[in-house]
């Protein structure tokens, strides 16, 4: 059984040029303590060395000293059977072709392919990391994040304040674009009628009085938003009780400006009234340029 103070260590990790370096040092302006590259081999003194207070972000990538996904594996197989530690892995995740634009933009050679073509580095190397991204307990997908994002959407799921309950992440998101990576839950909110299709409407978005108005007279609204405040109100207090530290929940409609991020407002500070650490992200809303986005 698990004590109660329990050694809290953080393994980050995901392809090179994927955010690594930037998300450990987003952990130290936490005030999370943090090494980058530490050799697999010292790990076992991490994790049989004395409890220390606080978290530990231990960055780790293909360039690590005797890496392998095997032997990373090994070792948060390791911390789940010490009972003095608890293992989160965060893996920053990449499209092929982001990464890419990535390295052709800063000239960079890629470590996995030093004197050939930085491609046949980025498909080597995520084929060897497959199996630490479907083991990840946390995905954040950087295809589309600046350095400035990534650090916001790390402060999300990582607070140093332990008397904290469950931290619970609402996001809205567009179906046109795929479904994001991830979360926990998803639910599609395209039943319901679309904004889109008035043309006083259309400009605004699900911050807009005169938009939620609009979906909150839809007849399925109030039975849907009733029975998924039922659903979370069962659901959350059961993950809490179980350990987890965080939740993300996403909500979809067809272009992600209406519907979704109404509703993903409305949950959220339903969720704040009732004393969860809630907040929202619109997905949609952050690829408009500066100063375009409509209210």
């Amino acid at each position: 059984m698990k004590s109660d103070q329990l050694q809290e260590i953080i393994i980050v990790t995901g392809p090179a040029g994927a955010g690594r370096t930037t998300a450990i040092k987003a952990m130290e302006d936490f005030g999370i303590e943090a090494i980058d590259n530490l050799p697999l081999s010292l790990m076992d003194r991490i994790i049989s060395g004395p409890t220390i207070a606080g978290a530990l972000a231990i960055g780790i990538d293909t360039r690590t000293r005797g890496f392998s996904s095997e032997a990373l594996l090994e070792v948060l197989d390791s911390i789940d059977k010490n009972p003095n530690c608890t293992a989160t892995l965060l893996y920053l995740d990449c499209t092929s072709e982001a990464l890419l634009r990535r390295f052709s933009e800063t000239r960079r050679r890629h470590p996995a392919s030093p004197d050939g073509s930085p491609s046949l580095g980025i498909e080597h190397e995520i084929r060897l990391l497959s199996e630490l991204r479907t083991r990840a307990d946390i995905l954040v997908d950087t295809s589309e994040f600046s350095p400035h994002q990534l650090r916001a959407e790390l402060a999300r799921w990582f607070s140093q304040d332990k008397a904290a309950r469950l931290v619970i992440s609402v996001q809205s998101f567009s179906y046109k674009r795929g479904t994001p990576r991830g979360v926990d839950m998803m639910i599609d909110c395209r039943f319901l009628r679309n904004p889109h299709w008035e043309p006083a409407l259309r400009p605004l978005t699900g911050l807009s009085p005169k938009v939620a108005k609009y979906v909150q007279a839809d007849t399925n609204f109030d039975p849907f938003f009733k029975r998924l405040n039922d659903l979370l109100d069962l659901l959350l207090p059961a993950y809490q009780a179980e350990g987890k530290a965080y939740f993300s929940l996403a909500m979809g409609c067809t272009g992600g400006q209406h519907r979704s991020v109404f509703l993903a407002e409305k949950l959220a500070e339903r969720l704040q009234n009732q004393g969860w650490k809630a907040s929202t992200r619109h997905k949609e809303m952050e690829h408009w340029p500066a100063g375009s986005k409509p209210k």
